[in-house]
């Protein structure tokens, strides 16, 4: 089965909100995120301020009324963040390579399908909708290194594995897309959350 994707704006996104909070309550409960489903009100929230980034894009797949599943992205700014897991990634690339790599490129920030859809092909045509206008083919995005699903997800679609890991507990791990031209000479068949 074909999975419909609609890429959406900010404002509609917003209309999805209760079905968004659902989709990612359920799809990170589980290993390896265990998160508490009061997070996704927090999630929520957070996608409030989350829409306003620049070059913010989004998509949705909606079944039987409810939400399937939903990706979000945003262009890292080029005064690269030191919120969230940000100061971590730097720390791991270094000043030089956080610069061409990251900075101006697309970020994947989120990526959720409900269980019920898994293994449909939704994860990847959310995937190409949220990535395939991506500057110069230079999107990236994080995930753990014990997230198998995500990662195989990734691997399939072209995602490159930056084999440093990233400080933390998370073990967090950075992808660059399948076009992203810091990718060269990186081996296929990693991840993103």
């Amino acid at each position: 089965m074909a999975a419909e994707v609609e890429t959406v704006g900010p404002g509609e996104l917003l209309r999805y909100a209760e079905g968004v909070r659902d989709v990612y309550a359920r799809a990170f409960a589980g290993p390896p995120w265990h998160e508490d489903p009061a997070a996704a009100d927090g999630y929520v929230r957070r996608l409030e301020q989350d829409v306003l980034r620049p070059g913010f894009t989004a998509a949705v797949s909606v079944s039987g009324g409810a939400v399937a599943g939903f990706a979000t992205a945003w262009i890292t700014p080029e005064v690269f963040p030191t919120d969230r897991a940000y100061g971590q990634v730097a720390e791991a690339l270094g000043p030089e390579r956080t610069r061409a790599w990251l900075c101006g490129a697309l970020e994947v920030n989120e990526l959720a399908v409900a269980p019920e859809a898994h293994g449909t092909g939704l994860g990847a045509a959310l995937l190409e909708a949220v990535t395939g206008r991506a500057p110069g083919g230079r999107c990236w995005l994080l995930t753990s290194v014990r997230a198998e699903a995500a990662l195989r997800l990734y691997g399939r679609a072209g995602w490159r594995r930056v084999d440093v890991p990233v400080p933390g507990k998370a073990a967090l791990v950075v992808l660059l897309g399948p076009d992203h031209p810091g990718g060269a000479g990186l081996e296929a068949g990693a991840g993103g959350r």
